[in-house]
């Protein structure tokens, strides 16, 4: 009896103990380095020695031809949905160039390689002209492709940001300088550090240390510096152009959208005090462009919910010379692994094909989705056009109404562009993907509404038409096709755009093509 008493005394306190330890998880503690490395070191090469199997994970970024369904690392043109690769994809969005027309993207927008193409792409891309000493962007452009960001911003402070893009092409190494170790770790000891200042701003604006929040909110931060929603600030609000993040009253679209309300400069009637991007040319609307908010969609999804961290997904563990476990530093879709080891980390129960045809399920749901809404904002800026243009007896508040369709307009566009943007096809947050959507889908419907109602219903039967057939896609244009007239006829939509001068090519990557003008 007392030899039972005692074995379920042993027990209960086994069990204690045991509880005790479920309750209070330590914090996982990253090993210490010290390396043979300043904090200041930038150049990514600089780290081969220290870490030879991190860097060599790390180099297989420029792999740059895999795709997974709905994404992958072939830099197609976003908006081709007829070439094949590499000019275009099956999973194409046909109405690009339409909807961001008279802003740069609608020059050139490709899918995303990997990071250590960053600053190559960014030097090719049309968005930046090459045809003028100026690129027409600020320097605030280079924030995310660079951690010779570091150099710029200690060299000129806050003056940084509105200098102008091309005034730094001829400084930049395009292999050593792009996205990469510095990034992310304090060169010395390589435990992890904010290169990005807007949000290094956000934290302590927030009254938050990074150094003191939880590892895991710290290892999601490193792609948070980059991977979100952004803006460059106007010039009354603070340094010029300095990127911000708009998260003062929140992360998601509609807290985004009443914050850029009342954060800049505009000043036309029904829009003062918003922050705009761009004038679309053919509705007059003032327009806001979405980055890529993958840590905003992610933050409140099913994994990061969880407490599934960016890096449980896109670096997960890998052995290397036969023993070493190590983060794997290429960051990539876990979709590209036919074993699909990242999921299985925790979804150790199902099959790769399983796990992989999930995702697939909940992208197209989303995809398909993405496609009405982005048909639907085509329709918001043709029927707000022929509403401007009607000349027949107007309603008596026919002004309040084009003001109100133009807020849907510019509303139901950043909604659809906010989900467009993010890189996931909706994985990282499927139901916040197609609440977003589907009120994008009603706000740019209310548009096409209000200015039916604006040109007195006489819009109504030509705007019940489908879409393809109303306004055709653009599928060609570029800064060099805006320099010619015969282009400029081919679509309806360019009579709202100006001829560009004629011009030659200045700048090839980071290299000059003719010399630098003298000085005045």
């Amino acid at each position: 009896m007392r030899s039972t008493r005692t074995l379920f005394i042993m027990l209960a306190v086994g069990m204690s103990l045991a509880l005790a330890a479920c309750s209070d998880v330590s914090e996982p503690q990253p090993p210490v380095f010290k390396t043979q490395l300043k904090s200041e070191e930038i150049k990514n090469s600089a780290f081969k020695a220290e870490f030879p199997l991190h860097y060599e994970t790390f180099l297989r970024n420029n792999e740059s031809e895999i795709m997974t369904e709905y994404g992958g690392s072939v830099a197609y043109n976003k908006h081709d949905g007829v070439n094949p690769l590499p000019e275009g994809y099956k999973h194409a969005q046909p109405y690009l160039k339409n909807l961001w027309l008279g802003y740069p993207f609608s020059y050139e927008y490709r899918a995303a390689r990997g990071h250590t193409y960053a600053m190559k792409d960014i030097l090719h891309i049309d968005r930046l002209n090459r045809y003028d000493e100026k690129a027409g962007l600020p320097s605030t452009c280079w924030n995310c492709k660079t951690a010779k960001m570091n150099d710029w911003v200690k060299e000129y402070g806050d003056d940084f940001w509105a200098k102008d893009f091309n005034q730094f092409r001829e400084s930049v190494d395009l292999d050593d300088n792009t996205i990469g170790c510095a990034n992310c770790h304090d060169p010395a000891n390589m435990e992890l550090r904010l290169y990005s200042v807007p949000l290094q701003d956000h934290l302590k604006a927030e009254g938050k240390d990074f150094k003191t929040l939880p590892r895991n909110e710290q290892r999601a931060l490193m792609c948070g510096q980059c991977h979100v929603e952004y803006y460059f600030q106007d010039k009354s609000f603070g340094a010029a152009k300095k990127p911000v993040f708009p998260w003062a009253q929140g992360k998601n679209p509609e807290d985004m959208f009443e914050y850029y309300k009342t954060h800049g400069e505009y000043n036309a009637t029904g829009f003062e005090g918003n922050f705009v991007d761009w004038v679309h040319p053919v509705s007059k609307t003032p327009m806001l462009k979405a980055q890529h908010p993958e840590y905003e969609m992610w933050g409140d999804g099913t994994h990061g919910a969880a407490g599934v961290s960016c890096a449980d997904c896109h670096m997960s563990y890998t052995r290397l010379d036969g023993k070493k476990k190590l983060s794997n530093h290429q960051w990539t879709s876990p979709l590209k692994d036919p074993d699909m080891k990242a999921c299985r980390q925790c979804h150790t129960d199902k099959t790769p094909d399983f796990l992989k045809q999930r995702v697939i399920f909940s992208q197209k749901k989303v995809w398909d989705q993405l496609m009405i809404a982005q048909d639907i904002s085509v329709k918001a800026h043709e029927a707000i056009r022929m509403a401007s243009e009607f000349e027949g007896e107007k309603p008596a508040n026919y002004d309040q109404l084009m003001i109100d369709a133009r807020q849907m307009c510019r509303k139901g566009q950043f909604f659809w562009d906010y989900v467009s943007a993010e890189n996931s096809a909706g994985f990282h947050n499927p139901s916040k993907a197609l609440d977003t959507l589907a009120k994008s889908q009603q706000y740019s419907q209310k548009a096409v509404d209000l200015a039916i109602q604006a040109a007195a219903f006489t819009t109504a039967q030509a705007l019940s038409k489908d879409i393809k057939e109303l306004v055709p896609p653009i599928m060609k244009h570029s800064r060099e096709l805006q320099m010619d007239p015969e282009h400029m006829a081919s679509h309806e939509w360019f009579k709202y755009l100006k001829v560009t001068p004629k011009a030659e090519k200045i700048w090839e990557g980071n290299k000059r093509l003719v010399p630098k003008p003298a000085a005045s």
